[in-house]
């Protein structure tokens, strides 16, 4: 399985990180990835999709398997409501939600969950 991320302050990048993963980052949304992956994203403003990643996944959605979603409690029903999106407008499942960087536990519940993939 591959994996791409977007992270603009750090949390999804960590977690990609410490779950040891060689995944492609999204920079401005023109970057390729070929063949099937999970997206790990944050979410931006008030539940929205970053830009960059609407850019990604315009040329790269047909190899969308999964997506993992980072947000912020504080935004009430907002939280991780860009990995609703993507799910809903690509029929892929959000396979996991997490506050910031997460917690250790967070942490092995997405070791366990890309470790099945």
């Amino acid at each position: 399985m591959n994996y791409a991320y977007a992270s603009r302050t750090g949390n999804v990048e960590s977690i990609v990180n410490t779950l040891g993963l060689d995944a492609v980052r999204i920079n401005d949304g023109s970057e390729t990835i070929d063949g099937d992956f999970v997206l790990f994203t944050y979410t931006d403003g008030y539940g929205d999709v970053p830009e960059e990643v609407v850019n990604f996944l315009l040329g790269n959605s047909q190899f969308l398997k999964g997506v993992i979603v980072s947000g912020d409690m504080g935004y009430g029903d907002a939280y991780c409501q860009a990995g609703d999106k993507i799910a809903e407008d690509y029929d892929v499942e959000v396979l996991y939600r997490v506050e910031n960087a997460g917690t250790p536990e967070d942490l092995d519940a997405m070791k366990a969950i890309v470790d099945k993939l």
